[in-house]
């Protein structure tokens, strides 16, 4: 089953509509400016001004709480996408488990039962000294900045050939940034008459670890219940799977024998589109589709902007690991997956860590005490089967040494999908209930 016409028309319509008022909007602005360095079609404050850039899972956090724990400051969301689509569950949505509106979410319905401000705008630049951020829509005057724009992928490892790079991103899109990559995906999978479906796991700490395992266990499922003559591939950069080993493993061996390959070590050499092989050290392997998932980097505003660290630390942010304080600019914060810490870039770490940013900056407006160090908490729920729903789970907090170095603690997991997988698959939705709730409700 492809996209349904509900499902397009849903997000085409809130699209166009947006589009038309900020393209009214923005031609006003400049009609009042004879460049486009023109201030930003926003009330002035003579509070404390909280810019917060990106609306993901860690941004939605900071903006919601830093209202709970400072209510006098002014927040501002600057999001760049119309409406929030969730990556998280986003796999059974691609498996026609849940629908397109169980993981699509109203800024507007966050700003306004959490009494801040969400700003349809791109963030493009940055003037340290001044204090003010440049968006599509305009400058914005800030106290505190806060970046949480996720992360970019990175192909430099496949190639150097940006009409190459292209194809990839165009005809065989990952599926970790929300939206449109999600939705060709899905229209790859229930479309799929046959043959190998390539997917990948990049090296690195990379968005979501056990997502590409789920995503091979639940496409797998879907193709033996339509009983396809069909294979998933799963190649993965690393020498073995990454977190919930035993789940995974057991899975793949006990429940898709026949449909799925899991291939430690499948590091890509070249890739021939138009041959439709993969090529790895040890194989080659031909396919019918695939959605290719390379090595991710921070977001490529923090390396405009200068917050960077370099390509060796895969440009995530230059900040205290401690405070989340950016390195050479006074009063910003980068949180969610741009961070350079070990720790999981999923929605429930940063959830949790946006909390604790939006304390940190609390604690300077309001002036009280200062804020002790909080682990974010990483909960994750994986799907390894659809028909029946099982799934297996995995809490953990994270501790550091004296040289900052982060590992895990406080680590429970469960991982007998036989046993307790229909509870486990039944607490996906509790969990992403929750969660939705916290972030716009």
């Amino acid at each position: 089953m492809a996209l349904s016409r509900r499902d397009v028309l849903a997000l085409s319509g809130l699209a166009v509509a947006s589009s038309a008022l900020d393209a009214s909007t923005h031609t006003k602005s400049q009609k009042n400016s004879t460049s486009t360095d023109y201030k930003a079609p926003l009330p002035d404050t003579k509070n404390p001004r909280v810019v917060v850039v990106g609306g993901g899972w860690s941004g939605l956090s900071v903006a919601k709480y830093t209202k709970v724990f400072a209510p006098n400051a002014d927040v501002i969301l600057v999001e760049q996408r119309h409406e929030f689509i969730s990556c998280p569950v986003s796999n059974l949505w691609i498996v026609d488990k849940v629908k397109l509106e169980y993981l699509t979410h109203d800024y507007l319905q966050a700003a306004r039962k959490n009494n801040y401000t969400y700003f349809h705008a791109t963030a493009i630049d940055l003037d340290k000294e001044k204090q003010i951020l440049k968006t599509s829509n305009g400058n914005i005057h800030y106290d505190y900045l806060v970046f949480a724009p996720g992360i970019d992928y990175d192909y430099s490892r496949w190639t150097k050939d940006i009409a190459f790079e292209n194809r990839l991103r165009q005809e065989y899109p990952a599926g970790f940034i929300p939206g449109s990559e999600h939705m060709t995906i899905k229209s790859k999978v229930t479309n799929f008459k046959g043959g190998n479906f390539i997917l990948t796991v990049p090296a690195g700490n990379y968005r979501c670890l056990p997502a590409p395992y789920e995503r091979a266990c639940v496409i797998a499922d879907y193709f033996k219940q339509k009983k396809l003559n069909a294979k998933v591939i799963l190649l993965d950069a690393n020498n073995a799977i990454t977190i919930k080993e035993q789940g995974f493993q057991t899975a793949f061996k006990e429940l898709y024998a026949d449909y799925l390959e899991y291939v430690p070590n499948g590091v890509i050499t070249k890739i021939d589109l138009d041959k439709k092989v993969v090529y790895t050290e040890f194989e080659e392997y031909p396919f019918e589709d695939a959605a290719f998932y390379p090595q991710v980097r921070g977001a490529k505003i923090l390396e405009r902007v200068g917050l960077a660290k370099d390509a060796k630390n895969m440009l995530e942010a230059n900040i205290n690991q401690l405070t989340y304080e950016a390195i050479g600019a006074k009063n910003v914060y980068i949180t969610g997956d741009s961070r350079p810490m070990g720790f999981s870039k999923s929605g429930n770490t940063s959830n949790t860590e946006g909390k604790y940013v939006a304390s940190l900056i609390a604690q300077k407006i309001n002036k009280t005490q200062k804020v002790l160090w909080q682990s974010p908490v990483t909960s994750c729920f994986s799907a390894i089967s659809i028909e029946p729903e099982k799934a297996i789970y995995i809490y953990t907090e994270y501790a550091y040494d004296k040289d900052t170095v982060f590992t895990f603690a406080n680590t429970t997991s469960s991982e007998e999908w036989a046993k307790d997988g229909i509870v486990n698959a039944k607490s996906i939705y509790d969990w992403a209930d929750a969660l939705y709730f916290d972030m716009f409700s």
